[in-house]
């Protein structure tokens, strides 16, 4: 996929994200759990069209078939193609995890029935839609798993140009998704229990969006990183020792120690700045912020960067010796 096409994807991403956080806050009878999210609202779907009558209760069963069983359809792709792997199996599984999961969104209420009183909704969708995403991240992760096994370098690099968009996806969903929905939340809690004194609650808003701001900002940066580390993979896939391959990872290598310092330095500003107006704020949020996924991402970028340098200076003074 070409970059501009990529940006162009991944901001349509961040726009989805955004509109269906507002979508939850607004509508909470459709959008419970970002996780039970697409299942929660076919779920809801099926179920509107089994009541509409006889015709759409046949619609809403075949629909219901029909995705149940696009799992177990891909595994028989698979076997028609190629000789099946233990992984593969868990294509069944999942045709069969899904047939259980959309059935209980279609009746929620059955839910707290077969997880137990604890897991109402919106807590016991979250869980099911859970259930369905592991096994599809499990699934995946061991599929990549066994390509990197088995390919030789081009492929590798070209997986590894793949897994590189993926964790784009990811970083996106955390910063426009995960993230922005926690300050929705946060803002309504903040209206919820400050109700009447809505004129005092101006600078306490700023100082939540402020937050997300700070929680968001590794995941973007991370973005900007990924970036980098495509071109550095595009250079060495041309040359690997090259000088422009170098050149990128020096490049990189400068990015992932920028990206750091800020992720760092944004935490210590923001907790500095509340208390400065602490005074002002109905609520505050004084915390050390240590965003690990980031924070790996990086380091194991900075790393790539130095092997790729080190590793044209040894070639250029074994050339050299020779």
């Amino acid at each position: 996929m070409k970059r501009s096409l990529f940006r162009g994807v991944l901001a349509a991403e961040a726009l989805v994200c955004v509109l269906l956080c507002f979508l939850k806050t607004s509508l909470t009878g459709v959008f419970s759990a970002a996780i039970a999210f697409p299942f929660e609202q076919i779920g809801q779907g099926l179920r509107a069209l089994s009541l509409s009558g006889g015709f759409g209760n046949v619609i809403a069963i075949v629909l219901y078939a029909l995705i149940g069983l696009l799992p177990v359809a891909l595994l028989l792709l698979r076997a028609k193609k190629q000789k099946l792997h233990l992984e593969d199996w868990l294509l069944a599984l999942l045709s069969a995890v899904l047939f259980g999961v959309l059935y209980l969104m279609l009746n929620p209420g059955f839910i707290p029935k077969v997880l137990g009183m604890a897991a109402q909704p919106p807590i016991g969708q979250a869980i099911l839609g859970g259930m369905v995403y592991s096994l599809i991240v499990g699934y995946l992760f061991l599929r990549a798993l066994r390509l990197f096994a088995a390919g030789n370098t081009e492929k590798l690099e070209r997986y590894m140009a793949i897994m590189l968009g993926a964790l784009n996806v990811l970083f996106v969903f955390m910063a426009f998704g995960a993230c922005f929905s926690d300050m929705l939340a946060s803002i309504a809690a903040l209206r919820a229990g400050n109700s009447g004194n809505e004129n005092l609650l101006g600078a306490s808003y700023v100082f939540l969006v402020l937050q997300y701001l700070v929680n968001a900002l590794p995941y973007m940066l991370d973005i900007v990183v990924v970036f980098a580390a495509l071109r550095l993979l595009d250079e060495m896939r041309n040359e690997r020792y090259s000088a422009a391959a170098v050149a990128a990872a020096g490049r990189m290598s400068r990015l992932c120690a920028v990206a750091l310092t800020i992720t760092i330095l944004s935490n210590i500003a923001f907790n500095l700045l509340q208390l400065l107006f602490a005074s002002s704020l109905m609520v505050m949020n004084h915390s050390v912020q240590i965003p690990v996924l980031s924070i790996l991402f990086v380091l194991a970028a900075l790393l790539l960067t130095r092997f790729v340098m080190e590793s044209k200076q040894l070639k250029d003074e074994n050339d050299a010796f020779i």
